[in-house]
């Protein structure tokens, strides 16, 4: 008998609790925003707002207001500086470094006990228990898991027994030591921060080890199975793991990858299961093969609210619960949950695709969009007509950026594309056409300003040099991987213009 039929009946009670979700949703999510309420009264933020006094889900709207980062930095860094009871009970000793906000800086989002233990290794263990329902035949407990993690901050201003880095980085350094003994690679060589000492030591450590699943960000991981596959002379991942059977993923988009990952993989063996665990917390994850939505998990320490695409400008936005969702629409994502954050805008847009239960697709961000000329483009858009260009012209992207280039007196407005290619088209002219069409096809706004040529040209592409788009997150955040993403869309040209000074 293997390790993983042993395993696998402890794993199979969280199906039957998470099919509860399509008719008892929005009692679960009532629960969650009770629990979390109660548990904070005493701090500073639940005695301001009175936690305490809300009953109902229109008392918490009247006394709680949305808050974007900048809102409460100043309380996040009393945090990070040790003070207790401010956000949540107690002190909190680990913080994901995230992306920077629009005044530049860092955010520091709180990764508490609770956090930890009832979000995202739950979410983690989650990921587990529905691959195993949809492969009864897995054996992914009898070799080892490669998990591709960041690394931790150099914040030497902070106080000596905080712990600031990538989520990842958290959340290796904490596991279950038990993890361990099926986990590669070791917390050395997985917290190496110096990527062009870290690659050859992943690649060292896992080559030769029997790897049945992966877990990572796409792009990131695909360096480093390049390089394997490099060294050990081979074409297909499956010449150096024959047991391999699942990648779990998340981070980014996996439609650009897919291609590449398919063409490297046996398909007979591979699965590819979509993921999404944010620094915030571990929200959804795809519970079926035949559709890439993921079930928001609504159990996990988390009270989530969804603000229509409408009602994103305004001052004081009107969000709704997972009772009040429509399929089809995409909304802005709020959460509140177990690390301190009440009513807080991710700056995430998520598409729900179905509602009992709820399930989603990330959009994009709130401000990676491109609404230069009335189109709405937005990055699931630019994706899926990306991966059909690709799929037509037998192209294979590494990463890409868009923004829009603006009318003048002598020509009319257009998207400009800079694009690193793993593997370029034959014809550049011929891949352009096809993404221009297929934008058109998926977006309705960007067809009508696309009509006849009358508001905007058809799209530009500008090939990017090998190596250009690590180098700009290098020398935005001074690291690459972790939380640290490409902005695929952007409403102006400020990073297109820094991207094309970097690409001379």
């Amino acid at each position: 008998m293997s390790l993983t039929s042993l395993l696998r009946p402890f794993f199979m009670p969280r199906i039957k609790q998470t099919s509860r979700f399509a008719a008892e949703g929005a009692s679960i999510q009532m629960q969650q925003l009770r629990s979390l309420l109660k548990e904070a009264e005493q701090t500073e933020c639940g005695k301001r707002f009175s936690f305490n006094k809300i009953s109902t889900y229109a008392d918490f709207c009247e006394a709680v207001p949305m808050v974007h980062y900048e809102d409460i930095r100043a309380e996040v860094m009393r945090m990070v500086e040790g003070e207790r009871d401010v956000l949540w009970p107690g002190r909190v000793r680990n913080f994901a470094q995230s992306s920077g906000t629009s005044d530049g800086k860092s955010k520091y989002i709180p990764i508490t006990k609770e956090s930890f233990k009832r979000c995202h290794y739950r979410g983690g263990a989650d990921c587990v228990a529905h691959y195993l329902y949809l492969n009864p035949q897995s054996r992914i407990f009898d070799g080892r898991a490669f998990i591709l993690g960041g690394s931790f901050a150099n914040e030497l201003h902070l106080r000596s027994d905080v712990v600031v880095g990538d989520l990842s980085a958290n959340l290796i350094d904490n596991i279950n030591p038990l993890v361990n003994l099926v986990r590669i690679p070791g917390k050395k060589v997985a917290l190496m921060e110096d990527w062009s000492k870290k690659l050859p030591a992943l690649v060292e450590a896992s080559m030769n080890k029997n790897v049945t699943n992966i877990s990572g960000v796409p792009s990131w991981f695909l360096s480093v199975i390049k390089e394997i596959l490099r060294r050990k002379g081979v074409d297909n991942l499956h010449e150096v793991w024959p047991n391999l059977e699942v990648f779990f993923h998340g981070g980014i988009s996996f439609k650009p990858y897919r291609e590449q990952y398919e063409a490297m993989t046996d398909p007979t063996k591979m699965h590819f299961l979509e993921t999404y665990n944010a620094s915030e917390g571990f929200f959804a994850v795809q519970n079926s093969w035949d559709t890439k939505a993921m079930l928001l998990l609504l159990d996990l320490g988390v009270f989530y609210e969804f603000i229509p695409l409408s009602e994103v400008d305004n001052e004081h936005p009107k969000a709704l619960t997972v009772a009040d969702v429509e399929a089809g629409k995409t909304y802005e994502l709020v959460i509140t949950a177990c690390n301190g954050l009440w009513r807080y805008r991710l700056g995430d847009t998520v598409r729900v695709e179905s509602t009992a239960p709820v399930k989603i697709t990330i959009a994009g961000r709130t401000k990676h969009f491109i609404n230069a000329f009335g189109e709405e483009l937005m990055v699931y858009n630019a994706d899926a007509a990306l991966a059909v260009a690709c799929e037509q012209t037998g192209a294979a992207v590494s990463n890409y950026t868009v923004a829009p280039v603006y009318a003048t007196a002598q020509s009319k407005g257009r998207h400009e594309w800079l694009v690193e290619f793993e593997r370029r088209p034959a014809d550049m002219e011929a891949f352009a056409d096809i993404l221009d069409r297929q934008l058109q096809h998926e977006n309705s706004d960007y067809e009508a300003k696309r009509s006849g040529d009358l508001f905007i040209n058809r799209l530009s592409i500008v090939e990017a040099r090998k190596g250009l788009f690590d180098e700009w997150l290098l020398k935005r955040s001074g690291k690459l991987g972790g939380q640290r993403k490409i902005p695929r869309l952007y409403n102006s040209r400020e990073i297109m213009e820094e991207m094309l000074n970097l690409n001379k």
